[in-house]
């Protein structure tokens, strides 16, 4: 019948292991970052059709309940109503962009995906993973 460990194995010195994290926030170390930052990237994700959605519902009841405002002219016979539904169109396309940023950094874990791979630059040698 064999030992495990053999009789007379000396035990490493643990005594000048480092320190346990004694919160969550030291527990949870950069890993916290991330999840505010895949917070804020939600809230973006959400927040540009809303502010599309906002700005079209705005254009549609000027139009419908002051006429006589967005029937002013500002430039050359070019009335309000014009430029308002002409800037509809970039703000579309800028709602787009960041709907689609904010996805793709969603999806891909951000331009630090790596860095849940590899132990912090701080730690002792005994803690690195």
């Amino acid at each position: 019948m064999s030992h495990y460990p053999p009789p007379g194995t000396r035990f490493p010195d643990f005594s000048a292991a480092a320190t346990l994290p004694q919160s969550d926030s030291d527990l949870l170390g950069h890993r916290d970052d991330r999840r505010v930052r895949h917070g804020a990237l939600r809230r973006s994700q959400r927040a540009a059709p809303l502010v599309v959605l906002g700005c079209c519902t705005l254009f549609l009841l000027l139009s419908a309940w002051t006429p006589g405002f967005v029937n002013r002219t500002v430039v050359d016979g070019v009335p309000i109503v014009l430029l308002l539904g002409l800037l509809q169109f970039p703000l579309i396309w800028l709602a787009v962009v960041v709907y689609d940023h904010a996805g793709h950094r969603l999806e891909t874990g951000g331009p630090d995906e790596n860095e849940s791979q590899e132990a912090p630059a701080d730690l002792p040698d005994e803690v690195r993973w």
